[in-house]
């Protein structure tokens, strides 16, 4: 019988299964496949934005011999790439945001969507790290966002065959790619690896999806037994989550009537994102001199900076649980204050102190993201979570997308300002 009276189901209590599984917690190597699969599915994606300042670089494109940070006028001028950080992160999320927008609403092979994936993020490795000119880097920063978009979106979408505890697993693999991606970066970058072969190396990253996905990942169907069927009464087969295989998908009418509902969702998360990354687009313009690290060192430490504090936060849900998404945006939104009034004023003292604020706007942006997929995964009936989850992505998209159209026009803003000195630093 078909599903049709899903607006008189209270969905906002947590939704209890009606058949009972013969195995009670979720095999552990589909706990690590989507651990892995979050590792790799951001990786692409956290490459870019850690090499960011490095693209737009003169050195990075080939027209520089000896490479410098950035064209400097005098030194009243700002240290600024001609453009802004804000145009890659434009470029690593507009595509994805598209593959978010359409997929929740196709129907594709889940297989052939993964191979897919894996065939964008390595060509996105190899366009720009043997690109010749701007805008074949810029070609290989949309392929590793199309890639992240539709591998998210399937991956979402397809954990709803399994236990919800794989969401947090994947959760903390997307907190882990944010972390190792930038260490990474900034770690061969600093010990004398060039920028393009570091990139090249990260080919690695989607061959360690493909073995994940197709040999670690259990795709196998289990056998359950309904909770009221008698000892007489045959087994009936069903998928990892508990949801009868014959039970028909959502109509698309019953997708948009959803909507409304994800928007409790749907608005915070997005609001988390176009804070955070508003701020992050803004790495290049804190900076301070005379420390030990250079312009394009601080850019790159600052990423690892906050993809710690997101990874640490994304793996916490099983400790601890955050409910109120909204007061995370708030608190969001005090760091864009504070960071966007410290590079325009540089009235911080030392670089520590920048440090800790980003380490703390990566907490919030990690407990964000992995308490709102916890809450979709937990509140919603079985015949919409693969819709819901999906949908709920693209609040992630919609928000940096935004961040990134702000950051450029302030971007050219603030290096038309004259530099300050700061008054002090430790």
């Amino acid at each position: 019988m078909s599903y049709s009276h899903a607006d008189e189901i209270d969905h906002t209590v947590p939704y209890e299964d009606e058949t009972e599984v013969t195995t009670q917690k979720e095999k552990p190597r589909n706990l690590i496949a989507y651990w892995l699969l979050g590792l790799c599915n951001n990786y692409a994606y956290v490459i870019m934005l850690s090499a960011a300042h490095d693209i737009l670089s003169e050195d990075f494109q080939g027209n520089s011999t000896n490479p410098t940070p950035s064209p400097i006028v005098n030194n009243n001028s700002r240290d600024c790439n001609p453009v802004s950080t804000g145009a890659i992160l434009l470029a690593d999320v507009l595509p994805s945001l598209a593959m978010k927008l359409t997929m929740p609403f196709l129907l594709t092979h889940v297989r052939l969507r993964v191979l897919i994936v894996i065939a964008l993020s390595s060509a996105s490795f190899l366009l720009v790290s043997f690109s010749t000119a701007q805008w074949q880097a810029f070609l290989g920063v949309v392929f590793a966002a199309i890639s992240g978009g539709l591998g998210e979106v399937t991956f979402l979408q397809y954990s709803s065959k399994y236990d919800k505890n794989v969401v947090s697993t994947w959760s903390s693999g997307t907190g882990g790619s944010g972390l190792f991606g930038a260490l990474s970066f900034a770690a061969l970058t600093t010990a004398g690896l060039s920028a393009r072969k570091t990139v090249l190396l990260m080919l690695v990253v989607p061959a360690l999806m493909a073995i994940t996905f197709f040999f670690i990942l259990d795709h196998a169907k289990r056998r359950i037994k309904s909770r009221d069927n008698s000892d007489s009464e045959p087994l009936i087969e069903e998928s990892q989550s508990g949801v009868k295989e014959h039970t028909p998908p959502i109509s698309m009418r019953s997708k948009c009537r959803m909507l409304p509902r994800m928007a409790r969702f749907i608005i915070p998360l997005g609001l988390v994102y176009l804070f955070e990354y508003f701020i992050n687009q803004g790495f290049e313009l804190i900076y301070f001199k005379g420390i030990w690290l250079d312009h394009h060192s601080q850019y790159r430490w600052l990423q690892v900076d906050y993809q710690l504090g997101v990874f640490l936060s994304r793996s916490s849900v099983n400790l601890f649980r955050v409910n109120a998404i909204w007061l995370l945006a708030v608190l969001q939104f005090v760091n864009v204050i504070l960071l966007t009034t410290e590079a325009i004023f540089l009235y911080i003292p030392s670089i520590w102190v920048v440090f800790t604020i980003v380490f703390w706007e990566g907490l919030l942006a990690g407990a964000a993201y992995v308490n709102t997929f916890y809450r979709v995964a937990h509140e919603t009936i079985p015949q919409e979570k693969a819709f819901a989850m999906g949908i709920t992505s693209l609040a992630g998209s919609v928000g940096v997308s935004t961040a990134g159209a702000l950051a450029v026009p302030f971007h050219q803003y603030l290096c038309s300002l004259p530099l300050i000195n700061r008054i002090s630093k430790w």
